[in-house]
């Protein structure tokens, strides 16, 4: 974990023990024994959190987290006290501050709590970088993200965009299959002919081979005028199949010479009909294992799979699914008619740990779901569905340890922790402690016998 911590308490030695121990962690820190010299540290450095003493001499820690969240509203103020009294307690949350350590500190818990700060000051950052931008953001068409994965994905599809050949599109349910088809056709130059999708599983199969082909008058029961079928309806355009796993057996000798032939011959028809379309198929399913257990042909496969696009799950975006999540808060806030115009950081910090195994399409579903239940200028974590609010967060999971220790044990371990991030100074270690030095001494003579 990164991030710049500044450390105020006019006590010198518990600065040099804090800033000991984070600096081991992986945080840059600075410290300072007056809360009117942390004012001005404040003004003019980029800070990412601020862990304050309560009791200080010239300005206490109440005061100085008032300061900040009124000048520098975006940086997190973490307290430390030695009195947890209900009063203490009241003063703090509302000067602002995100946190309260009781003195003297768990090392442990002390880091988690300024690791969650510095998560937070970079999810506020990111949330105001992608306020009003979700509906100018792209790298494709409408296909949003900057993670590595989506970077690769739209070089792809800029690179095959002009071709011909068939495409076959894969990926998790909820990925954004057909929004790449409708990029590729938008983006391509077949762009003023027509898009035309069809859901292979979404009618019966004796059905499927008449709308995709078409059918003369009396060609069989019910046939009572001709109709024209999707291949000859995308002529000059783009024909989008999904879920092409789903596509009978019959009908796929058929579908191959169509697109071998780039012509269609309508059932009860008894000549071929030229027909020129773009194939962009798609599928959640293993086609390769399909055709390994016959359900789908070999030739049809190696027929549409000339160029093989794989969409990337939500899960592995990154942050992109802020992006993507305040893209559809713009759009569903207007929809609404509602001045909800953000997310609040713990309600992005659910968004990003929650695994989303309905991919982008269970995110859209969410947030219309907090839209529909805000009630201030910001998403919190009450307006999300239960099951994202149950989602821990990041810093929290990373630093469980459910395991149920004996008392004694959890004792030695704090203590040994204190004297470690007091670089074994043990007389700086009582003091953090909270006891004198032969106490401290016998609790370690203890240790060592073991």
């Amino acid at each position: 974990m990164t991030g710049r911590v500044l450390v105020v308490d006019d006590d010198r030695d518990m600065c040099r023990l804090l800033a000991h121990d984070l600096s081991r962690r992986g945080f840059e820190v600075m410290w300072s024994t007056s809360g009117a010299e942390a004012i001005e540290v404040a003004g003019t450095t980029e800070l990412d959190v601020v862990l304050t003493d309560i009791e200080m001499a010239d300005v206490n820690g109440i005061d100085l987290c008032r300061h900040l969240v009124a000048n520098c509203p975006d940086v997190p103020v973490t307290m430390l006290t030695a009195f947890g009294t209900v009063e203490t307690v009241i003063a703090a949350l509302r000067a602002g501050a995100s946190d309260l350590i009781l003195k003297p500190p768990d090392m442990d818990g002390l880091a988690s709590a300024v690791e969650r700060a510095v998560q937070r000051r970079a999810l506020q950052r990111e949330v105001r970088r992608l306020t009003g931008v979700g509906d100018k953001a792209g790298t494709f068409d409408q296909i949003l993200g900057d993670s590595r994965p989506i970077r690769q994905l739209t070089y792809c599809l800029g690179r095959v965009v002009d071709s011909d050949a068939s495409v076959l599109v894969t990926g998790e349910t909820g990925t954004g299959k057909e929004l790449v088809a409708r990029a590729l056709h938008r983006r391509g130059r077949r762009h003023a002919g027509p898009f035309v999708p069809f859901n292979c599983a979404a009618i019966p199969h004796a059905l499927v081979e008449s709308e995709l082909f078409g059918h003369v008058r009396g060609a069989f029961t019910d046939a009572h005028t001709t109709r024209t079928g999707l291949f000859l309806q995308a002529h000059g355009g783009t024909l989008f199949l999904d879920e092409i796993a789903e596509l009978p057996l019959a009908v796929q000798p058929k579908m191959l010479r169509a697109l071998q032939e780039r012509a269609i011959r309508p059932v009860g028809a008894d000549r071929e009909v030229p027909c020129d379309v773009r194939l962009v198929a798609a599928t959640n399913r293993d086609l390769e294992s399909a055709v390994r257990e016959g359900h789908f042909r070999a030739d049809l496969f190696f027929r549409i799979n000339v160029i093989h696009v794989e969409i990337p799950p939500l899960r592995a975006r990154g942050t992109d699914v802020l992006l993507l999540a305040q893209h559809f808060l713009d759009r569903c806030a207007r929809q609404a008619g509602k001045a909800v115009r953000t997310l609040s950081p713990p309600a992005a910090d659910r968004i990003v740990g929650y695994h989303w195994p309905g991919n982008v399409r269970e995110l859209q579903n969410c947030i219309e779901h907090a839209v529909a239940f805000a009630r201030y200028e910001h998403l919190v974590v009450s307006d999300l569905p239960k099951r994202i609010q149950q989602t821990r967060s990041r810093a929290s999971a990373a630093h469980d340890d459910s395991r149920l220790l004996p008392l004694d044990e959890v004792e030695r371990r704090h203590i040994l922790r204190v004297l470690d991030s007091a670089g074994g100074n043990r007389t700086l270690a009582a003091r953090t402690l909270g006891v004198d030095r032969k106490t401290l001494y016998r609790r370690l003579a203890r240790y060592a016998r073991g």
